[in-house]
């Protein structure tokens, strides 16, 4: 009778080892940072007031508009969840932007004029959602989902 019940605690600790893992192993792969280094590319879709960002273009007075421009973002340096890099537009080259990943995995970064949220969509797939309010120029509401280039 002693040895049915060892068998029975050593199923049961089996099981339970083998719960720790299942439960574990995902917990430990959310802790990946992703490698955001490269470049990225798509097409924003954005709600614009005035002139708010010189890639979108217009004039302080112009009306509300809703409007698509291609972007590339490019990332050159990431030490751990700190990154820096540009994002660009045929409207403007180069605009410098530095940027975290939280451990939660969103994207946070500010460039000259604004703030971008981020959510990892896939790998090798950003969505990036811009907002900037400005009293002066106006204010935009965007979102663009990126792929990285090869």
């Amino acid at each position: 009778m002693l040895h049915q019940f060892e068998g029975i605690a050593k199923r049961r600790w089996g099981w339970i080892v083998s719960l720790a893992v299942f439960v574990a192993l995902p917990a430990l792969a959310d802790d990946a940072i992703p490698d955001l280094r490269g470049t990225w590319k798509g097409q924003s879709e954005s709600a614009v007031m005035g002139a708010p960002t010189p890639h979108q273009g217009g004039t302080p007075d112009s009306p509300t508009r809703f409007t698509s421009i291609a972007l590339t973002l490019v990332v050159d340096k990431q030490q751990g969840r700190a990154f820096s890099g540009t994002i660009s537009s045929v409207l403007q080259k180069g605009e410098p932007l530095v940027g975290m990943i939280s451990r939660t995995g969103a994207v946070y970064y500010a460039d000259t004029d604004g703030y971008v949220i981020g959510t990892m969509l896939a790998p090798g797939k950003l969505e990036i959602c811009y907002l900037q309010a400005s009293p002066a120029t106006g204010s935009v509401a965007s979102c663009t989902v990126l792929v990285k280039q090869p």
